[in-house]
């Protein structure tokens, strides 16, 4: 069993730090590209094709290898693939930054991508074993989740605060320190921490599971841009790709991913809960940063700035859940944050072309505060409810689902807005996209004539999408409590229903 719980002290919360900051970090470079394309692009000359891997493939590479360096630092331990992907991030950071040509900037961002996977399920894998404490340990996630959350929305605002100064390259360099201070302090706070298992990676588990997640996330990002059969087909690849890796991984007795930890009812209801959250989280982010830029006028500077108080009203949940679900039930605090952000979206229903932009970005932060805690308490749940032996497996796990629900919001609710938009402008007007109209609306006549009215409709379109996010947040508060009523209070005797189902789990 684990050892009697101990209160963290001052090592602990440092370490916490460390831990934190490069998540941050990784968030931000998920970002901070939107504002230096121009600039590197006018510097490098990629082709379209060339701009959409430089701005995408690192979050594919990301995806794709969470889940395989999951189970490696599970097996070789995590600090040492911790520190080995800080080593690897400072070099390919390096290497983006004086970039010679597009070619070599995405084999970089390729290599950013592969080694921020070794980061994550590392990071917060080692917060199991750094706090021990039930109630400390859902803080340190808490802390852990926000910072990450935060970075999203920095990205653009670090990206223009660097490039008033430097020139594009300084939005890779700014990893080299923090990627430093890790290695330099990572291996006397950070305790090396490592599950039981002693065999090899499955070769053969890899492949499948980085032909089922790539084509997944890539199928769905076309989906919302560009649909098509391509879109379709890779989509549907994985998921064919996805049933035999799950067939395999049940077959061996050392899995890339201990599918048993999926097995238990409380955790399949929080991963399926965090991937709806962030569906939502990552349409709202695609539609509000469109709002924006092409109704409002706002620059990509001007919208990051906008941006903070949403992004800021999730650190603020993130911290206070943990806290809350000491007294109250998880299940409680999560149903009581989605009606609160069921409300958020409410209001946000009421945007308008030339409204108070004041209120719309205070609907938004409030939705985003109520979905907070499901980031927090969820990661929590399933690291605590998961052997520490997979601990890695099941941190990425957490993070797998969050990149997929980013996809999915993006491509669901990007499509359902198009179509709204389509719908409300009279078929005659044969009207392209809102960005469309908005790039012809300098040299064209009819596209000027056109842009109040695409204007309307696309704020029509984000209006119904904000009442039917509203709507399922208010199902989801109805039945998580239901969902998850064996979960007690964080740092509270289990109900009896609850250790049977979870007995297994926290034993060694």
């Amino acid at each position: 069993m684990r050892p009697n719980p101990t209160a963290a002290g001052a090592r602990e919360w440092t370490a916490l730090a460390v831990l934190t900051l490069p998540a941050l970090l990784l968030s931000i470079d998920n970002t901070v590209l939107v504002l230096a394309l121009p600039e590197l692009s006018a510097d490098l000359r990629p082709s379209p094709t060339q701009q959409l891997w430089i701005m995408d493939s690192y979050g594919f590479l990301i995806a794709g290898f969470l889940v395989t360096m999951g189970a490696l630092g599970d097996r070789v331990g995590r600090r040492r693939v911790l520190l080995t992907g800080a080593a690897a991030f400072g070099v390919a950071s390096v290497v983006a930054a004086y970039s010679g040509s597009a070619e070599m900037l995405i084999a970089a961002r390729m290599a950013l991508g592969i080694a921020a996977a070794t980061l994550m399920p590392s990071s917060l894998a080692l917060l199991t074993t750094v706090f021990v404490d039930a109630k400390q340990r859902g803080l340190a996630v808490g802390v852990f989740i926000g910072g990450f959350m935060a970075g999203a929305a920095l990205g653009p605002l670090v990206g223009g605060a660097l490039l008033e100064s430097f020139w594009w390259g300084a939005v890779f360099l700014v990893n080299v320190p923090v990627m430093l201070l890790l290695l330099l302090v990572g291996p006397a706070l950070l305790p090396e921490g490592r599950g039981s298992g002693t065999g090899s990676l499955d070769p053969l588990s890899v492949l499948l599971s980085l032909a089922t997640v790539l084509p997944v996330v890539y199928g769905l990002k076309e989906l919302a841009t560009e649909p098509g059969v391509l879109a379709v087909v890779a989509l549907l690849a994985g998921l064919v790709t996805g049933a035999v890796f799950v067939r395999r991984q049940r077959r061996l007795a050392e899995p890339l991913l201990d599918l048993r930890l999926l097995e238990r009812p409380a955790v399949r209801a929080v991963v399926g809960l965090s991937v709806a959250v962030m569906l939502v989280q990552g349409g709202a982010y695609l539609l509000m940063g469109q709002f924006l830029q092409l109704v409002r006028g706002l620059t990509p500077w001007e919208s990051g700035l906008v941006l903070v108080a949403p992004a800021l009203a999730l650190v603020a949940g993130s911290l206070l859940s943990p806290v809350l679900a000491r007294r109250w039930r998880p299940g409680t605090v999560l149903a009581c944050g989605l009606a609160v952000a069921a409300a958020g979206f409410a209001g946000l229903a009421t945007v308008d072309v030339t409204g108070s932009l004041t209120m719309t970005v205070v609907a938004l932060a409030v939705a985003f505060g109520g979905m907070a805690p499901v980031g927090a308490l969820g990661a929590d749940l399933v690291l605590g409810s998961a052997p520490p032996s997979r601990a890695g497996g099941a941190s990425s796990v957490v993070e797998t689902a969050g990149e997929l629900g980013i996809a999915l919001g993006m491509a669901a609710l990007g499509t359902v807005s198009a179509v709204l938009y389509r719908s409300a402008l009279a078929p005659s007007e044969g009207a392209g996209t809102l960005a469309d109209v908005v790039a012809d609306a300098g040299a064209s006549p009819a596209a000027a004539a056109l842009l109040p009215a695409a204007r309307e409709a696309f704020t029509g379109a984000l209006a119904t999408v904000a009442v039917g996010i509203a709507v399922l947040c208010v199902v989801l508060a109805a039945v998580v409590p239901r969902a998850l009523r064996t979960v007690a209070p964080v740092g509270a005797t289990p109900d009896t229903t609850d250790t049977a189902d979870t007995a297994d789990a926290r034993a060694e």
